[in-house]
């Protein structure tokens, strides 16, 4: 009886790895922005409704992306590209509604060094921007990949990656603007 190969591919453990780290950071940031507010100087902030928007396009996007990999695994390669690039126009989307939403909250007075309040929101929200933009760079190389005519095997890894980075950049957006919104 042939013995199945239960390893996970190193690439996986590998992104494993660092989403752990992604969530002990900010773990630990959400933890200090907890411990902070209760100075004395905290001042309490409404989110851009422009934030509330971007949460529908990133959730959009994780289910575009979903679709993208149904369609790599069944081999139809048109369709699998068309909702990859679908979900990199979100991804792109998103990035620069969070910059609108920054730049109503630096027009409004709450920049980042003007009071400790701002300055965790500034941290929370630029660091997951970061990490979108990652994102959006890796969906790029992947499409771009995509489109390659030297390509000719299907490896669905990464795709995989790039699906499991995704999802945890929306949940991740979406557990911020819960903390944001309810914990002032």
């Amino acid at each position: 009886m042939k013995q199945e190969n239960k390893r996970i591919h190193p690439h996986k453990f590998t992104l494993w790895i660092a989403l752990a780290s992604i969530i002990m950071m900010f773990t630990g940031l959400t933890s200090a922005y907890i411990i902070k507010r209760n100075l004395a100087n905290w001042i309490t902030f409404e989110l851009p409704q422009i934030f509330w928007y971007s949460t529908a396009v990133i959730i959009i996007s994780s289910i575009t992306i979903i679709i993208s990999r149904n369609y790599f695994r069944q081999r139809q390669m048109k369709q699998y590209r068309l909702w990859l690039a679908i979900t990199l126009v979100l991804g792109i989307a998103f990035v620069l509604m969070q910059y609108i939403g920054f730049t109503q909250l630096w027009h409004s007075g709450i920049t980042l060094t003007k009071n400790v309040s701002f300055s965790f929101l500034y941290i929370l929200v630029g660091l997951h921007a970061l990490h979108v933009i990652g994102g959006v760079v890796a969906l790029g190389i992947v499409l771009v990949k995509a489109y390659s005519p030297r390509v000719k095997t299907y490896n669905i890894v990464p795709v995989d990656l790039i699906n499991t980075y995704w999802h945890f950049v929306d949940l991740l957006w979406i557990y911020l603007l819960i903390f944001l919104s309810m914990i002032r």
